[in-house]
C-alpha cells in the first residue's frame, strides 16, 4: 500500500521530541524519505532509529539550527542521503521569556536566532538545490510541487505579554513564508506556515513547572507552566483543552500532501478555535 508521499526527502528541523518527532512519524508513515535534526544528538539519534525500525528511511543531523554552518550541512546531508529536497520544515524552538523592561539582549537575539534566521538560513541554503531540480523536472516534463511549512504561533498574530522576543519572531516568520511563497513559485514550491496554540509537550508540562529547565544553546532555560495558569489558558479555548503533538503534526501534514498543492502564502491556526490572546 503506498503513502501519500511516497518517495519524498523531508527535513525536519527539532525533531527529536514533541511535535517534531510526531511531524517525522508522520511525514514517515505516508512514505517520505527523512533528515531529521534535533539539538541534542541523543533524542535525534532514538527517533531515527525508531523510525528505521518501521521500516522508513531517516538520517540524522544533529546541532543547533544556529550554527553558521548549519543550514549548509543540513541541505548537504539530505543531498548526500537522498539525492534531493521535496519538503523542508522549520520546527525547532523554544522560549526564553521575560517582559521587555527585563528582557535582555542576549534573550531577544537567541530567540530571533532560532526562530527566524536559522529558518532564513536553511532556506537560503536549499534554493539552489531546488531551483536545480526544478529545472531538471521541467526539462523532463515533469510537474513536482515542493514544500515548505514553516512554524508560527498565536503568539505571532496576536502577541503575547512576556514574549515580546518569541513573538516578534514568530511575527516574522509569518512575513518569512508570504515573501517566499511569490519568489518560489516559479519553481513549483508551495510555502506556508502553521501557527500553534497551547501545544501540551515537555516545554508546556505541568510536571516540569517546578523549577524544572532544559539545556539549550549552553544555557538552562526553564520550563513548564503553572498548574493553575495551564488550566486557566485552556479554559479560553473553544475546544476547552490543550492540543496534542499528534493533532499538530497533523496540521503540518495538510501542507505536505497533494491536496494543498495550489494553497500557497497561507498560515493555518492550529489551536483548538483559538482566535486572540
Amino acid at each position: 500500500m503506498s503513502g501519500r508521499l511516497d518517495g519524498k526527502v523531508a527535513l525536519i528541523t527539532g525533531a527529536g521530541r514533541g511535535i517534531g518527532r510526531e511531524i517525522a512519524l508522520k511525514l514517515g508513515a505516508e512514505g517520505a524519505r527523512l533528515v531529521l535534526n534535533d539539538l541534542d544528538a541523543g533524542p535525534n539519534e532514538e527517533v531515527v532509529a525508531e523510525l528505521r525500525g518501521k521500516g522508513i528511511e531517516a538520517v540524522a543531523c544533529p546541532g543547533s539550527v544556529t550554527a553558521p554552518d548549519f543550514a549548509d550541512r543540513f541541505v548537504g546531508t539530505a543531498v548526500s542521503a537522498f539525492k534531493g529536497i521535496d519538503i523542508i520544515v522549520n520546527n525547532a524552538g523554544y522560549t526564553w521569556d521575560s517582559v521587555i523592561q527585563k528582557m535582555t539582549d542576549e534573550q531577544w537575539y537567541a530567540i530571533l536566532d532560532c526562530h527566524l534566521t536559522a529558518p532564513f538560513r536553511i532556506l537560503r541554503a536549499a534554493q539552489p538545490v531546488i531551483r536545480h531540480l526544478a529545472k531538471a523536472d521541467a526539462e523532463a516534463g515533469q510537474r513536482n510541487v515542493r514544500k515548505v511549512v514553516n512554524i508560527s504561533s498565536v503568539a505571532g498574530l496576536f502577541g503575547n505579554a512576556g514574549q515580546a522576543n518569541y513573538a516578534s519572531a514568530k511575527a516574522g516568520i509569518v512575513g518569512l513564508t508570504q515573501t517566499l511563497a511569490k519568489e518560489w513559485g516559479r519553481m513549483n514550491v508551495t510555502v506556508n506556515c502553521v501557527a500553534f496554540g497551547l501545544i501540551r509537550t515537555r516545554l508546556t508540562s505541568t510536571d516540569a513547572s517546578e523549577g524544572a529547565s532544559a539545556r539549550i544553546e549552553g544555557r538552562d532555560i526553564k520550563i513548564g507552566v503553572n498548574p493553575d495558569l495551564l488550566t486557566m489558558m485552556e479554559r479560553t479555548i473553544p475546544l476547552g483543552r490543550g492540543g496534542t503533538p499528534e493533532e499538530a503534526a497533523g496540521a503540518v501534514y495538510l501542507f505536505c500532501i497533494p491536496e494543498s498543492d495550489y494553497v500557497s502564502g497561507q498560515t493555518l491556526i492550529c489551536s483548538g478555535g483559538l482566535t486572540g490572546i
